[in-house]
């Protein structure tokens, strides 16, 4: 038996590298794909969009809080992926107990790089991990951030506005481009009133495609509550995404800045 700790601290076992994966994460799916487990993997969520061919081809078991257990159960998996806040907790104690979970908790850039080469090393991929978290961090280190600082808001939700506060991994990543994140002091995904938002006076407001899909409507809906910052629809994915997706994450932050004159 090799035994795995997770990030909850939660220890499982399995009797060999597994070859018969469910994913129930998105980005966690797509880093898979990264890692070469094509074979391996044999469950995704409806929301694994990336990559397309997967999307279009492996067995979905549901949603990423919907999770069919009979169709878990077809597929005989020696191990299924989750993640603390994307997955529902119920749903998981009940797969836990019949098949090895392990979860991850995701809230920095340290965290996602530890998920990677947990993976990795759990999937024999350990090498091509290494090499991904070195490019991932390398990436981070290199990036320019503004000279001056630049107060923002980052909507994931309309009706009620919804926005993102520390102890988030968007928050994190809102940090490392230099910004200042003006709902901190909220809760981890607070709804905020147009008073609010006016009264934060933020310098730049990110609009996410996602969970809600943003749309330019949504910019002028915004502009009536703060005239005088800068509204902008961003690639939720390059915001929330902690797997392989990073590598990508950190030229579009520098764009962002460059367009916005902040680089």
């Amino acid at each position: 038996m090799i035994k795995h700790i997770d990030q909850l601290g939660r220890a499982i076992e399995l009797n060999d590298i597994p070859n018969r994966i469910i994913s129930l994460v998105p980005s966690q799916t797509e880093l898979l794909h990264y890692l070469g487990l094509e074979e391996e993997v044999v469950g995704i969520t409806k929301f694994c969009v990336h990559p397309e061919e997967w999307h279009n081809s492996k067995k979905r078991v549901g949603g990423t809080k919907d999770i069919h257990y009979d169709w878990v159960q077809e597929l005989l998996p020696d191990l299924i992926i989750g993640n603390k806040e994307e997955n529902e907790e119920y749903q998981v104690n009940e797969l836990m107990q019949s098949y090895p979970v392990w979860i991850s908790d995701i809230n920095s850039l340290e965290d996602a790089l530890e998920m990677i080469l947990a993976l990795g090393e759990i999937t024999g991929t350990i090498d091509k991990a290494m090499e991904l978290a070195k490019a991932i961090q390398d990436k981070f280190d290199n990036f320019q951030k503004p000279e001056t600082q630049v107060n923002v808001a980052y909507f994931i939700w309309q009706n009620p506005y919804m926005v993102v506060r520390e102890n988030t991994f968007v928050n994190d990543m809102l940090n490392r481009c230099g910004f200042v994140n003006v709902f901190q002091d909220k809760g981890r995904y607070p709804t905020v009133t147009d008073e609010e938002i006016a009264d934060a006076q933020p310098d730049l407001i990110l609009l996410s495609s996602e969970p809600f899909p943003f749309k330019e409507k949504h910019v002028t809906e915004i502009w009536v509550n703060c005239p005088t910052a800068k509204t902008l629809l961003v690639d939720g994915e390059m915001f929330s995404w902690y797997g392989s997706r990073l590598l990508r994450s950190v030229d579009y932050f520098q764009k962002i800045l460059g367009e916005l004159d902040y680089a």
